[in-house]
């Protein structure tokens, strides 16, 4: 009897154990978040990732409509309210980025008080995970650039700097920046570009992810440098050349996952872009995007752009 009571004894306290420690819930606000801020004239997108460091603090990264993703040290949550604010980045201000919203059914809707002091409603929905469950089967490759004019392509203001000459895209001086009339969803692309010194242009996939081309030669890899994928993935080394010499890319997108081979050089492999970067057309994630060309950063030229699209 003894014998059979000190077993159930150590059954009940190995069950009440289990018990205190089994997984708590973990917040609903937790995860990745893709963002529409109205400004009136204009929509514009955004992003949050919100993660549990330890045992009840919650912490993230933002990604406004320009610059790249910036650290959240505390994301308040608490009775589905959320607010954090984090300091300016590029804006020459002092200003904090203040951010107010209400989790409910799915979705956070709030205000965005940006570092210029403007107050703007957003509404957030949850980024998809964009995974495939079978290997990509690639048609066949297009020419999205003919090498004689600009058909096929559009600029994102009216204004247009992009010329063609001797067949290669040309942005002489910083203006607009252009994109491909086709939208697409997961690829291979083949793209050449040459800058001038301390020049800095950016090819962006779906229009949304941003492959940074930037006169880097001597300098030692960063996510906001040549090859990056602009302030989430940094490259393995630094494989571009002087500036005023082509630099060659060949890029596969497959739902989140990106590799990137500059000049011959595998630098990101089979990497996943948490979300959009700064400067992306919409935060659309689930969408098909263009190829989509900075030229407001300064002069670049562009040659040779082949897609081959996953049928």
């Amino acid at each position: 009897m003894r014998k059979i009571l000190s077993l159930l004894l150590l059954f009940v306290t190995c069950h009440s154990f289990a018990q205190d420690h089994s997984a708590p819930k973990l917040p609903e606000i937790i995860g990745r978040w893709d963002i529409t801020v109205d400004e009136g004239y204009r929509v514009v997108p955004s992003w949050l990732e919100v993660n549990l460091s330890g045992i009840r603090t919650l912490t993230g990264q933002f990604v406004a409509e320009g610059g790249s993703a910036r650290p959240i040290s505390e994301v308040n949550f608490d009775n589905g309210k959320v607010n954090f604010s984090i300091p300016p980045q590029w804006d020459r201000t002092n200003i904090d980025l203040i951010f107010n919203g209400v989790l409910n059914d799915g979705k956070i809707t709030g205000t965005i008080r940006n570092s210029k002091g403007e107050t703007h409603p957003f509404v957030a929905e949850r980024a998809p995970l964009l995974k495939r469950t079978s290997a990509p089967v690639w048609g066949a490759p297009i020419k999205l650039f003919n090498g004689t004019d600009l058909k096929g392509w559009h600029t994102q203001k009216p204004e247009n700097q992009w010329v063609v000459e001797n067949g290669i895209m040309k942005s002489p001086k910083s203006g607009s920046n252009i994109m491909t009339d086709q939208t697409f969803n997961d690829f291979k692309l083949h793209i050449e570009v040459r800058y001038p010194k301390g020049s800095n242009s950016g090819v962006y996939l779906r229009g949304r992810y941003e492959v940074q081309v930037e006169d880097s030669y001597g300098r030692e890899p960063d996510s906001h440098l040549f090859g990056g994928v602009y302030g989430f993935l940094t490259p393995n080394q630094m494989a571009v050349k002087p500036a005023g010499e082509w630099q060659v890319y060949d890029i596969t997108l497959i739902g989140r996952r990106v590799t990137v081979v500059a000049n011959g050089k595998t630098i990101i492999s089979d990497q996943i872009i948490p979300g959009i970067t700064g400067g992306a057309i919409d935060s659309k994630e689930g969408l098909p995007g263009p190829i989509f060309l900075q030229g407001d950063h300064g002069p670049v030229e562009y040659r040779n752009i082949v897609i081959t699209p996953a049928k």
